[in-house]
């Protein structure tokens, strides 16, 4: 006679745990529902899709593209070292003061300064990965960058350099 009270008790007490979830699930259930149906349709308008290119795809066949190398300006007025030197100096002074300017004032100094890593790094041969970063690791990355940029003999404005020369 126990058993069968003990059994029933724990059944109550699991409905009455469960039942939160289940009026959730009763008055969500329209949401999900659109979701789900959501889902299908841009699984199957994906589907069409890569059914429309592969269908172009074998009808094209394979095209052949050739360049002309002679056409092809290997020197594009590529500025110089010494240019290249020039502005990271500017913008590596403007880039340790910008506590006081804007966002977008800040977001566009590190961007040309970058700029100005990557074509001292074609210069000088010395391996980047600044373009492909974002975050902290390109904070990392720029530090390193400038780092070999200063062993390869280029000289760069650090947070240091800028307090010697105040004082």
């Amino acid at each position: 006679m126990a058993i069968p009270h003990t059994l029933v008790l724990a059944v109550a007490i699991l409905t009455l745990l469960c039942l939160p979830a289940i009026v959730a699930a009763i008055v969500c259930a329209d949401e999900l529902i659109e979701r789900g149906t959501h889902a299908l349709r841009q699984a199957r308008l994906v589907r069409r899709e890569r059914r429309a290119i592969s269908r172009l795809d074998r009808s094209i066949g394979e095209v052949e593209i050739e360049i002309e190398l002679a056409h092809v300006d290997t020197e594009q007025e590529r500025p110089t070292i010494e240019q290249i030197a020039a502005d990271l100096q500017r913008l590596g002074r403007q880039r340790l003061g910008i506590a006081q300017r804007s966002q977008i004032w800040q977001t566009a100094v590190l961007r040309a300064y970058d700029e100005q890593l990557r074509l001292a790094c074609a210069c000088l041969g010395v391996d980047q990965h600044l373009s492909e970063l974002v975050g902290v690791d390109l904070e990392i990355e720029r530090v390193r960058v400038e780092g070999e940029l200063q062993a390869a003999g280029m000289t760069l404005p650090t947070a240091e350099a800028e307090r010697r020369e105040q004082r």
